[in-house]
């Protein structure tokens, strides 16, 4: 991402600062969504247990081995089949959760369509959200990886397809059942049984998401101290000491803010709206009209190639002015 904000800039002769900003925006984004996995994972596991231990040791535990899914420097095989499985897992336990709140919904729930609610509340529901969908910032380092980088645009368009419609099913179906008390994770509105076997099939994902999130900070700072040296992709014993660190810096931080921070909660949403709009949205249109504008070889036609293609256009606009007004 930072790469691909030198190229943003540049025609304005500040590539450097893109690169500086979205490093470092990335950097923060993805040890806050640590956190947030390692949130998730606390209730996941205070529901398997009955809340038999404090919530720090829930994040302890679960912090450790998301370090160690962390360690290896490169996305193999192995790492990309495991997420494969991770995939099937939140799907499988989220329909799992969808025929437990069916089976036993929640008595007396009311059901509002609309509801009267601050601009402060309602758009930190909205952040919350955008948050956990926004895993555009890991496209870059996933393609880098990709045996055919150019199969990409199928992988994005499966993605959103699938996580889009499911994502609307899940919530519709959650808040018919159980009503306008869901909380936040969902799983847990509902009832012991159906929450642990939801929780205990979801784990696996949130492992995976944690770890790969980890993994792209530690990335980022790994590559700017090592770019054109051997120890990049060398089994060096500088490499190595270097990527361990790096990984253990991110994972302890996202472990310090998730358990130390009284309100991770509200600066989730704060770190949602500064990167999450961007990420998901703003950025996304701004490559877009960027691309169209200068061309891909840097040859491009400027303005007349963008009025050429008018919806288009006014799609990545307005896409930009939504990340924007999030902001």
């Amino acid at each position: 991402m930072g790469d691909a904000g030198y190229i943003l800039f540049e025609p304005i002769h500040l590539g450097w600062l893109g690169r500086e900003v979205l490093s470092a925006g990335t950097i923060l984004f993805a040890i806050f969504a640590v956190g947030g996995q390692l949130l998730a994972a606390d209730a996941a596991l205070g529901s398997l247990s009955d809340n038999k231990l404090c919530q720090l040791w829930y994040t302890g535990i679960f912090a450790i081995p998301t370090l160690l899914l962390s360690l290896p420097r490169a996305l193999n095989m192995s790492l990309s089949w495991l997420s494969a499985v991770a995939t099937v897992s939140i799907v499988v336990a989220s329909i799992v959760a969808m025929a437990g709140a069916g089976i036993e919904p929640t008595p007396g729930r009311t059901i509002a369509v609309t509801k009267p609610s601050t601009f402060y509340a309602a758009f930190s529901s909205i952040t919350n959200p955008v948050f956990a969908y926004a895993g555009h910032f890991m496209f870059f380092p996933l393609i880098s990886e990709m045996r055919n980088p150019r199969d990409a645009p199928k992988a994005a368009w499966c993605l959103q397809t699938v996580a889009t419609t499911f994502y609307a099913v899940f919530a519709i179906v959650m808040y018919v059942y159980i009503g306008d008390t869901v909380p936040s994770p969902a799983y847990s509105g509902l009832s012991t049984k159906w929450a642990k076997a939801a929780w205990g099939l979801a784990i696996l994902n949130l492992l995976v998401a944690g770890a790969l999130y980890n993994h792209t900070a530690a990335k980022i700072v790994f590559i700017r101290i090592f770019r054109g040296s051997r120890h990049l992709h060398d089994n060096t014993l500088l490499g190595w000491t270097v990527w361990t660190v790096l990984v253990v810096i991110m994972n302890g931080a996202a472990f310090v803010l998730a358990t130390g921070v009284p309100i991770f909660g509200y600066l989730v949403g704060i770190a949602a709206a500064l990167f999450a709009s961007w990420y998901t949205y703003g950025i996304a249109g701004a490559f877009w009209l960027h691309d169209t504008y200068f061309g891909l070889s840097g040859a491009g036609t400027g303005l007349r190639e963008l009025l050429r293609r008018p919806f288009m256009t006014t799609v990545n606009v307005l896409t930009f002015l939504a990340g924007a007004f999030i902001w």
